[in-house]
């Protein structure tokens, strides 16, 4: 591989690399500093590559994850400027989190309150299945009974759950 002239590779591939990372890091000049850093890694490590034909995917690579590190260090440092309409875009998907988690925190007080208020048989079986998280056989086991009866005392627990949520969303 070495006798391959070096400034050959750049030339062929340094304008290629920075559009490729330019479209990754939305900046030219950070692409830039990316590409060139790729070809300071390349040059020290053009020993291990033994195929003509390879260089430019391994130059691809080089650079992909150069750029990936750079940007990395860059949020760690001071973060990376973002236009308005990307902050408006994880603005709103950061408050839909919020309320899908503000949503799924009611329905799990909802299911905690209609297992309390499922009759004992349903209720001892439906504690053990969703806090302890224990498995059929070994509710069956704890609870002394067979493993088709716990089956069918989970099953009518969990449509009588549903039944008073369903009430409770409609109400």
């Amino acid at each position: 591989m070495n006798t391959i002239d070096f400034s050959e590779i750049y030339s062929l591939h340094y304008q290629r690399l920075v559009h490729q990372i330019t479209a990754m890091v939305k900046d030219i000049q950070l692409a830039e500093d990316i590409v060139q850093e790729t070809f300071i890694k390349a040059m020290k490590k053009i020993d291990y590559i033994h195929s003509k034909e390879k260089i430019a995917a391994w130059l691809s690579v080089i650079a992909k994850r150069t750029a990936i590190d750079m940007i990395r260090y860059e949020k760690s440092k001071r973060g990376i400027l973002m236009e308005e309409s990307e902050l408006l875009n994880l603005n709103i998907e950061h408050n839909q989190h919020v309320e899908k988690e503000v949503e799924f925190d009611f329905l799990v007080k909802d299911v905690e309150e209609g297992i309390l208020a499922l009759c004992t048989i349903y209720r001892n079986v439906m504690v053990l299945k969703i806090k302890d998280d224990l498995k059929t056989a070994e509710i069956a086991s704890r609870l002394n009974l067979k493993l088709s009866t716990v089956k069918t005392r989970i099953c009518r627990a969990r449509k009588q759950l549903m039944l008073q949520i369903q009430d409770k969303l409609s109400a």
